[in-house]
């Protein structure tokens, strides 16, 4: 499954005290979506014997999401090595395909028992390419 993506509506928890979507809440987006495009590409006994970290987030906001907006959160792998993969992440307005947000999450793949890295295996890689 190489893309994955949902579209909802921003909800009043998700702002903040200048009423548009906390940044932090932004975050959480991107960790969730990662997490379900995971979940639903790989076996539950590759998702019980691997895990992942993230590395490094690299976020790029370019526009606020508002009370009301519909949203479409997309992700894809761009690219892995060894134990590292690289996801993107964009939010965009539904209505207008505006880009509000953009990221570059490093994530690192580790062994679910040892808690260790892990090359990422040539199966897995498949399953996102």
């Amino acid at each position: 499954m190489k893309n994955y993506s949902e579209v909802f509506d921003v909800v009043p928890d998700d702002l903040d005290d200048l009423n548009h979507v906390n940044n932090i809440r932004y975050v959480e987006w991107i960790q969730d979506i990662s997490k379900k495009h995971w979940n639903a590409a790989v076996t539950e006994d590759i998702q019980t014997s691997m895990i992942w970290v993230v590395r490094n987030h690299n976020i790029t906001y370019h526009k606020s999401a508002l009370l009301g907006d519909t949203i479409k959160i997309s992700t894809y792998i761009k690219n892995s090595k060894g134990p590292i993969s690289t996801r993107v992440v964009t939010i965009t307005n539904n209505s207008t395909d505006e880009l509000i947000v953009r990221s570059s999450t490093e994530w690192c793949l580790l062994d679910a028992k040892t808690y260790r890295p892990k090359r990422i295996p040539e199966s897995v890689k498949a399953m996102f390419e």
